[in-house]
């Protein structure tokens, strides 16, 4: 049994926040109707790898779903859509502000259709507050939501992350507000309107460092490698520092290129066993108990120190052997994984997180896995459909259509663009 496999997703969503969230509830039992304009969502055909074939960014965010094509500027079409409305229990739209309404789809014109309906909306920064008619786009939602700010070093420039926080990041967050509603939906027979703004969803995933811009008011950070100082105001960018009570630092490794590092962690429990090794093979038979080291305040005042000689011991190892080393005196550590290592990686492939997929304009390809482990109801990842695939099937099995009338409201344009006017 499919966990949400009587829930049913009107999906009119883009890009990638909208999908993600709707191929996350897909990969759940759910039956996602992507919602489509007759041109298609834009990623079908950005960053194409294959000419004419559907892209890689297209496929890793809609697998699952079921694809039709509606023309919302004809009656026709708005008279589907609003067919559909009443046999959905979610609707799912991630446009610009006023677009739906432009179409003459309030909120509160869906609730009057269907009452039961959960609506879920992403915006770049919310319907409410003076920015709430800005653009934005990932990089800007991590700027805006203080991401970037603390990420980074402090002398130099502000960098983006490499997971998208701002989109994916925000999917995840609506697809959380979505099952609550639907619970309390269950309960009171009424549904309402959810909504999850880029910039929010942002601020939500920096909590540490809001923790940090408050301790500040009363102190340092004692755990940051770089200056504080109580009352210096916005937390700053630290590198690689842990981001806890416990220090940490990415450490390099042979052969040393680009992503020959392994992050290490040094608890307080865990430094004296570290030292002896690193002190025995470094022929520093004194380092576990050396003053400058002795306490976690010590180790934290002299941090630089101690992940210089790190460095030093780790330049005979590669990062699964140093791995290998630091596993056995339980030292939380992990290599940095490049896209290619966990491509080829034995615990992904075992957990199922790279998938290999096949597609008819494609062929092989692979999306990621399902990161949500259910133990009755295990996702099995399909492919992504073509465009409006299944018009004809969603038509006729939901909506209850004959032939004649599918037909019908072809012929009046309902599914495809206009034909273009002749010069």
């Amino acid at each position: 049994m499919e966990a949400l496999k009587d829930v049913r997703i009107l999906d009119m969503t883009h890009v990638q926040a909208g999908p993600t969230c709707s191929q996350l509830l897909a990969w759940m039992g759910a039956d996602v109707i992507k919602f489509e304009p007759p041109q298609g969502d834009a990623t079908r055909g950005q960053l194409r790898d294959i000419p004419n074939a559907d892209s890689l960014y297209f496929t890793m965010l809609n697998s699952n779903k079921r694809a039709i094509t509606v023309n919302m500027k004809t009656p026709e079409g708005k008279e589907v859509f609003i067919a559909l409305l009443k046999k959905c229990d979610i609707i799912m739209e991630n446009f610009g502000p006023g677009v739906l309404d432009r179409f003459g789809f309030t909120w509160e014109k869906i609730h009057e259709i269907n009452p039961r309906i959960v609506m879920g909306s992403i915006k770049g920064f919310g319907s409410t507050g003076p920015y709430s008619d800005f653009k934005a786009y990932e990089n800007v939602a991590q700027a805006m939501g203080g991401a970037m700010s603390t990420t980074g070093t402090p002398e130099g420039a502000p960098y983006v992350t490499g997971a998208q926080i701002g989109d994916s990041g925000t999917g995840l967050h609506l697809a959380i507000g979505l099952l609550a509603a639907l619970h309390q939906r269950d309960r009171t027979g009424i549904g309402q309107y959810v909504e999850v703004a880029m910039m929010d969803a942002v601020m939500n995933l920096c909590r540490v460092k809001w923790r940090d811009h408050q301790r500040l008011n009363r102190g340092n950070l004692a755990e940051y490698s770089v200056p504080t100082a109580q009352g210096m105001g916005a937390t700053p960018r630290a590198g690689n520092d842990s981001g806890g009570g416990q220090l940490g630092n990415a450490i390099q490794c042979k052969p040393g290129g680009p992503n020959d590092y392994i992050y290490v962690v040094v608890q307080e429990a865990v430094w004296d066993a570290l030292a002896q090794r690193m002190g025995a093979e470094m022929g520093m038979p004194g380092l576990a108990t050396d003053p400058r080291f002795a306490t976690i305040t010590d180790r934290r005042q002299n941090q630089s120190e101690i992940w210089a000689l790190m460095t030093r011991f780790a330049a005979n190892y590669t990062k699964q052997e140093f791995m290998a080393i630091l596993n056995p005196l339980n030292v939380p550590c992990g290599p940095i994984m490049s896209t290619e290592d966990l491509a080829n990686d034995e615990h992904v492939r075992g957990r199922e997180m790279y998938v290999e997929l096949d597609h008819p304009q494609r062929g092989t390809w692979y999306n990621v896995g399902m990161p949500i482990k259910l133990s009755d109801s295990p996702a099995v990842i399909r492919r992504s459909p073509l465009l409006g695939e299944h018009t004809d099937e969603i038509l006729h099995e939901v909506l209850g259509y004959d032939a004649e009338r599918i037909a019908t409201l072809k012929t009046a344009g309902a599914f495809s663009l206009p034909p273009k006017k002749k010069t």
